[in-house]
């Protein structure tokens, strides 16, 4: 069964052409064909789109020049792909992956099994060998989840399956509370680890007059990402910012709209319903990065947030799947970051490129000293309120005969890896989450889609 996962994917590889950078080059080079050439990741995830303001936070935050930013996020989206189609090949044995380097030029792909390290260093991956797969570490970590429900954590605020080091980390004020916290969910010891931290995230809003949105009579908020609901227009922040019902003014303290739905703790969502006066736009508030789409970028990705307290910064994607305490409980499913954040930039974009990752959501420290910030993941979002993100929907310039039209796969679905769909008389799996746009069809998007 593997082995014929591992053609079909290898196959998938060698149409997808060569990969940017040789570190993660294909096993295959791309053979002369009547027909052209699929485009790449990089093509398809438009990476080129990325702005200066994107560009220039990337440069400063994590020490690169402009051509290292612009080569970083081109090989993030190949490593992304590569990635998607490993873990599909390697199935149960998948125990994650990452990139690492200024350019993020070295993927790495975990998996349980030696016997699968030829066919990951086939793909140009690094392969390291590990004890547990990701199927068992994220399992760990739901029993974390069930047993925190029925417990305090405020002195273990913090858990996540860290695939680098193949563990699920606690980090926590007290070192017994995380062990009094592993007990009570029966997680085997070997699958965990203790970090000690001084670490007490909070939502990051605050009562300040400033940019952005206002909710009620005067906290403030961060628009997130514009989005539609049919015919009606709106964006999508982070739920502890208002209730349902809650009305919003503009940063000009115009009327705007009423949180239509939130969630908050559990998860950190919600959506605002805006009046006629304002129009969904496919960019990042206050700058002119463009969203292109919604592809959840892979551990180690860069990641930019936009807030309306500290504007651009810059970081790295840690851990995804983490959970996080705050004082008014806690939220799971949320991402870990390196990127710092501040009060009243609660509910800001998260991108990677031009991919939309999430909304901010909460965290610890400041952008003077330095911090972690976790997001809620923008394709829940849009899955959970039926929103359809807005983007400049730019999908490949010539794309290929997609065949007869037809089938399952839908544009406004979010899909996650390892879904199938029909689409033109064949199967296809997806190999990375996101929300489905025209352009992005199955033929047309290898980075995504997989043929069976």
């Amino acid at each position: 069964m593997l082995q014929r996962h591992l053609r079909a994917a290898c196959a998938a590889a060698a149409a997808a052409g060569a990969l940017l950078v040789a570190g993660l080059s294909g096993s295959a080079s791309a053979q002369p064909s009547a027909f052209p050439a699929p485009p790449t990741a990089a093509e398809t995830l438009r990476t080129d789109a990325a702005p200066p303001a994107l560009l220039g936070a990337l440069q400063r935050d994590l020490g690169l020049d402009r051509g290292q930013a612009e080569r970083r996020l081109a090989n993030e989206a190949e490593a992304g792909a590569t990635a998607g189609r490993l873990g599909s090949a390697l199935g149960t044995d998948f125990a994650g992956a990452w990139v690492r380097g200024a350019e993020s030029d070295t993927l790495t792909v975990a998996t349980t099994d030696p016997a699968d390290v030829p066919a990951i260093r086939a793909h140009g991956a690094r392969a390291v060998v590990v004890e547990h797969s990701l199927a068992a570490l994220d399992a760990a970590k739901a029993r974390v989840d069930r047993a925190a429900a029925h417990r305090a954590t405020a002195d273990a605020p913090v858990w996540y399956v860290d695939v680098p080091t193949n563990t699920l980390v606690v980090e926590a004020i007290r070192p017994d509370a995380a062990r009094s916290l592993l007990a009570a969910a029966h997680v085997d010891a070997s699958l965990t680890r203790i970090v000690k931290s001084a670490e007490r995230p909070r939502p990051l809003y605050d009562l300040r007059g400033g940019d952005a949105y206002y909710i009620g009579s005067g906290s403030r908020c961060s628009i997130g990402f514009p989005v539609t609901r049919g015919t009606q227009q709106g964006f999508a922040t982070a739920g502890h910012c208002g209730r349902a019902g809650s009305t919003t003014t503009g940063s000009n303290r115009v009327a705007q709209g009423t949180f239509q739905a939130s969630v908050f703790p559990g998860n950190d969502m919600a959506w605002v319903a805006t009046n006629s006066n304002w129009t969904a736009t496919p960019y990042v508030t206050g700058s002119s990065v463009q969203v292109a789409g919604s592809t959840q970028a892979p551990v180690g990705s860069s990641v930019c947030r936009s807030g309306s307290t500290t504007g651009w910064h810059c970081g790295t994607v840690q851990q995804l799947n983490t959970s996080v305490t705050y004082q008014e409980g806690t939220v799971s499913g949320v991402t870990r970051t390196s990127v710092c954040a501040e009060p009243g930039d609660s509910g800001g974009s998260f991108i990677s490129g031009s991919q939309a990752q999430g909304v901010t959501s909460g965290g610890s420290g400041n952008c003077t000293s330095g911090g972690t910030t976790y997001f809620q993941p923008v394709n829940p979002i849009l899955q959970s309120y039926g929103l359809t993100l807005k983007t400049t929907g730019t999908g490949p310039e010539d794309p290929e005969d997609p065949g007869e039209p037809g089938g399952t796969w839908a544009a406004g679905t979010v899909y996650q890896a390892g879904d199938t769909v029909t689409y033109g008389g064949a199967s296809y799996r997806c190999l990375q989450g996101h929300q489905a746009q025209a352009g992005w069809e199955p033929p047309n998007a290898p980075a995504l889609w997989q043929r069976l």
